[in-house]
């Protein structure tokens, strides 16, 4: 179904306060799923939305806000108190970018949080302030470990951020083959996963979402991309979360955010990264193939596309889903 932007905003507002979200938490949470429905990310924009309303009603809405609780000039802890990721991290990341503009470098951690959403989202906060950073968010063991069928680690996202003269680069991935809301829209939808993806609970490939949110999913990358995933739960752990946080819920995440002019001027690596990205799109791609493109083209393009159109798609059932939740 087609639903104009401000309506898919404001619905997705209306959800999070009729969870007992406050007007700031419900805008915030709203900003980012559109922000993936704008980039064509759409099982992390509406249809996770109903993933968080069906968490909520199995553990209520949070009774305390996003809280500091330990901070030097340049680091600080802060306190997730069960609330949405989406709001811990951006509450994160606007601490890490004063921070940093202030001394140059800032180390903030998170946890007791869910859901962080696209790490990409925070990069972009701060590249839009001059800013390179590295974002890294442990989750719930979804996934198996290479040469495993065992669940030991979240999807684990780890991400880069790097202001340019135009758009930012961000490199932003989940280090599972297939992310957790996408096997939770295809489940939803009555879809099934691509071979090789996911286990079931015996240890046997499955192709069958259910059977696979009951087992475990592969790891991207083999034994590289389990070690990048290691990595990411260790970084999780420093700031604050269990080695294996529970079922949505207790995830741990860094930020690292930096002033670039910490080894030259800001003007002269912007303009580096710009050309450098240019030198990269100019490189020839293999025959027959697409012209070669940066990490966050391809979103950046989209974004622009969509918001001139001023339209996204939505599931009927997805949509039918959200409007039953706010009309309550």
């Amino acid at each position: 179904m087609e639903i104009s932007i401000d309506d898919a905003h404001a619905l997705a507002v209306r959800v999070m306060r009729a969870y007992d979200q406050s007007e700031e938490y419900a805008r915030l949470t709203a900003d980012h799923l559109i922000d993936c429905e704008l980039r064509d990310l759409s099982y992390g924009g509406l249809p996770r939305l109903v993933s968080i309303t069906e968490r909520l009603d199995r553990t209520g809405a949070p009774d305390r806000e996003v809280e500091v609780e330990h901070e030097t000039p340049v680091s600080a802890k802060v306190k997730g108190h069960d609330n949405l990721g989406y709001v811990v991290a951006y509450k994160a990341m606007e601490i890490a970018i004063e921070k940093a503009n202030q001394t140059g470098i800032a180390v903030v951690g998170g946890d007791g949080t869910w859901y962080t959403g696209m790490l990409s989202y925070f990069a972009e906060m701060a590249a839009a302030e001059g800013l390179v950073s590295m974002i890294a968010s442990n989750a719930s063991p979804w996934v198996a470990p290479a040469g495993s069928v065992d669940g030991r680690f979240g999807t684990n996202p780890i991400c880069f951020g790097f202001p340019s003269e135009g758009d930012p680069i961000i490199w932003d991935i989940g280090t599972s083959a297939i992310m957790h809301a996408e096997v939770m829209l295809a489940e939803r939808m009555g879809e099934t996963l691509d071979e090789g993806m996911a286990y079931d609970a015996a240890g046997q490939p499955t192709t069958d979402p259910t059977a696979a949110l009951a087992g475990a999913f592969a790891v991207w990358g083999g034994h590289r991309g389990s070690g990048l995933a290691h990595v990411v739960q260790l970084l999780g752990i420093m700031a604050g979360s269990p080695a294996q946080p529970p079922d949505l819920a207790e995830f741990g995440f860094v930020i690292v955010a930096m002033k670039p002019d910490l080894m030259g001027t800001e003007d002269d690596f912007r303009a580096r990264v710009a050309e450098y990205a240019d030198l990269v799109r100019k490189s020839r791609p293999v025959p027959g193939g697409a012209p070669v493109r940066m990490p966050f083209d391809r979103s950046a393009a989209l974004r622009r596309e969509r918001r001139a159109g001023g339209v996204i798609q939505v599931p009927d059932a997805v949509l039918e889903r959200l409007e039953s939740i706010a009309g309550r």
